[in-house]
């Protein structure tokens, strides 16, 4: 049984109400302009559906409870809207400035983008740094009394919409792989450019791009946290960042199991429907298992997390498994939807193709195996089980 407020339910259907009416029918122009239009996060903003977590006097309702986020990506899924990566904004980038900025920074940054009158984004990914950021180039170095970036990003989501961007860099490249700073760029910056949207295999409606940075003159005061610790910094939020995909992966795959179940019934093969079928109905009935399996440990982390003790192991194993049973489900949905799976024209494609990055971004399942791996062969790994 999942456990969620009175208050909490409220909201998820006034949310529903907010995607039905001021998304949902927008987002095949979306993926046809290959951007969510920027008034959508301020319609959200206006109606209290971005950073919930904010202290009031940010313009947030102060409520940390992960649990608002679970239900804003579970209808969003529901609703077919996840390619505006509004939690992307809300939930991965934004916390940077609760947990490292400055009260200044704080009263500075937070309003506006609570507000969706600026839109966030963060940029760590480059050619040859993805899951291993010991690899970035970009760096940034004090000049006088402000700093200087230069470097490139590449595969950055929000990349055109957003108006700040949270960039990673290299502080001293050539003796400390993971010195690193966190500073924050802003539209107009000069110095500061973007590539063209990239064209994806999925997630079309989702703008991602390249970003360039050449001697782009960074104040002091847009530094987060500590110059030099940069690194250890982007490390403490990514056990929320592994949570929220897995919470993602696991919505998208009882969407697409909900798309396949309506599509057999209805679809006849040799003069009966599809899901009178033995084959149907036990591939179905595995699936659902589970897809119901994987929602329950996704739901024990979120009250793990939200009592502070989810840790970087069990979000590795929420991302591995649900990202590997989304793809299982999308992929028999193709499968039971036969020649209309391959058809853009039937939501289970767009599903299909959209999902097949999620077992690489937010660190590949080759690296949650590793983490995973690490504490099964650790000195302690009896006690931990204890």
């Amino acid at each position: 049984m999942r456990h969620f407020t009175e208050e909490q339910t409220m909201f998820r259907e006034a949310y529903r109400r907010f995607l039905e009416t001021e998304v949902a029918p927008h987002m095949t122009r979306f993926q046809e302009q290959g951007i969510v239009d920027r008034e959508i996060f301020k319609k959200a903003g206006d109606q209290g559906f971005l950073m919930i977590w904010p202290d009031e006097k940010y313009g947030g309702m102060g409520d940390k409870d992960f649990r608002y986020e679970q239900i804003i990506i579970e209808e969003s899924a529901r609703a077919g809207c996840m390619e505006w990566f509004n939690t992307l904004h809300s939930r991965l980038v934004g916390p940077y400035f609760e947990n490292f900025g400055t009260e200044e920074q704080k009263q500075r940054f937070l309003p506006p983008c609570v507000a969706g009158e600026k839109i966030l984004a963060v940029a760590m990914t480059e050619p040859d740094a993805g899951s291993d950021l010991s690899g970035m180039r970009t760096t940034l170095q004090p000049e006088g009394d402000h700093y200087v970036l230069n470097g490139s990003k590449i595969y950055i989501s929000n990349g055109i919409n957003a108006d700040l961007v949270i960039v990673a860099a290299k502080t001293d490249p050539g003796n400390n792989a993971h010195a690193m700073a966190l500073c924050v760029v802003e539209r107009g910056m000069t110095g500061f450019d973007r590539g063209a949207n990239l064209d994806k295999m999925g997630l079309k409606a989702q703008d991602t791009a390249e970003l360039f940075f050449n001697n782009v003159i960074i104040p002091k005061d847009n530094i987060l946290g500590e110059y030099g610790k940069g690194f250890y910094h982007l490390m403490h939020g990514l056990a929320e960042e592994r949570l929220i995909a897995g919470t993602q992966f696991i919505a998208n795959a009882r969407h697409a199991f909900n798309l396949t179940r309506e599509f057999v019934m209805t679809r006849k093969v040799f003069g009966k429907p599809l899901s009178t079928f033995q084959n149907t109905e036990f591939s179905m009935a595995e699936m659902d298992a589970k897809i119901d399996v994987a929602q329950a440990y996704i739901d024990q982390c979120v009250a793990s997390h939200n009592l502070g003790k989810l840790t970087a192991v069990q979000a590795a194993k929420a991302k591995l498994v649900c990202s590997e049973v989304e793809w299982e489900m999308l992929d028999l949905g193709v499968q039971m939807h036969g020649g209309a799976g391959y058809m853009q024209e039937y939501p289970i494609c767009g599903l299909f193709t959209g999902a097949r990055v999620n077992r690489i971004l937010a660190g590949s399942s080759e690296v949650m195996k590793m983490i995973i791996g690490r504490e099964i062969f650790a000195d302690d790994y009896a006690n931990i089980l204890e």
